[in-house]
């Protein structure tokens, strides 16, 4: 199945000690970038948690949320940091000194300075935490990778439909390009009548230029190609899987196998198709890469 680089997951899950939340959400990128804004109480998971979501993305930038609450009364514990404490009072007690001014310190004032009295999460691996945190993040992911694929046959579909509009473009520029050098013929054995003022046409010349002319503008090595291209993207994309970069550079094929017709076109109506061919090409590449 095809899929999309652009999604959105969540899932939430609410209990007696706890309430966690995963959001995710992505965009277009070469490799799978995994940013994870997660409280400090998780950090002992993002291993695990980066290792679990590669088995479900295989490309995209995805920002992922979590969001916790404990609802236990023992989540956060005070933390007494006498080093700092220490240097308050050496340093209080130099004022004292220096300026001649009495230094009353007690404990309660000096539990109010900065950084010797910390509130801290306990920061112990839960198992249970761990459990359940894995089911809310199984569910955001199963959604998320639901997005990705609705869209991804959306995107599908309509790559197919563009694909095929373009075999019919190449269809016309073979139909086409034979007609071209009977037309340059009858224009040059014309010219030359016209010219010699009806003196004996010189056959065997009038076949070499044509020769020459029919070579210049030949295409039928790129319409094969590009034919081949295009019916190849539509077997992949058929096939799905995680296709994106192997599509990308087959587009970049077809792009120079329409430039080439494009230059080689001597008919007008050739060189419409080769830049309505051009066009469809760059819309199809656009939408390839939002494919996995």
């Amino acid at each position: 199945m095809i899929k999309s680089m652009t999604g959105f997951g969540r899932s939430e899950s609410v209990t007696k000690e706890r309430k966690i939340i995963v959001e995710m959400k992505s965009v277009n990128h070469r490799y799978c970038d995994l940013n994870i804004k997660m409280p400090k109480k998780f950090n002992a998971f993002e291993a695990d948690m980066r290792n679990h979501l590669k088995d479900y993305i295989g490309r995209g930038k995805v920002d992922i949320f979590v969001t916790y609450e404990d609802y236990t009364k023992s989540n956060v514990l005070v933390k007494y940091n006498k080093e700092i404490a220490t240097e308050y009072v050496n340093y209080l007690k130099q004022i004292g000194e220096d300026f001649s001014i009495s230094s009353d310190i007690n404990s309660a004032m000096l539990s109010r300075y900065p950084e010797v009295l910390t509130l801290e999460e306990k920061s112990e691996v839960d198992e249970a935490l761990w459990k359940d945190f894995v089911a809310v993040l199984d569910e955001a992911v199963k959604n998320f990778v639901m997005a990705r694929e609705k869209e991804g046959e959306a995107l599908k579909k309509d790559l197919i439909a563009k694909l095929n509009g373009m075999l019919e473009m190449v269809d016309y520029i073979e139909n086409t390009s034979p007609s071209l050098v009977d037309e340059y013929r009858n224009r040059l054995e014309n010219k030359v009548k016209e010219l010699l003022e009806g003196s004996t046409i010189d056959e065997n010349r009038i076949a070499t230029e044509v020769v020459i002319y029919a070579d210049k503008i030949c295409v039928d090595e790129e319409t094969v190609r590009l034919r081949s291209h295009i019916e190849n993207t539509i077997s992949i994309l058929n096939e799905g899987g995680n296709v994106g970069r192997k599509l990308d550079f087959i587009a970049q094929e077809m792009n120079r196998e329409a430039n080439t017709i494009l230059s080689k076109a001597d008919s007008l109506d050739v060189s419409n198709k080769a830049i309505d061919l051009k066009t469809e090409i760059e819309k199809v590449r656009e939408q390839i890469q939002n494919i996995e």
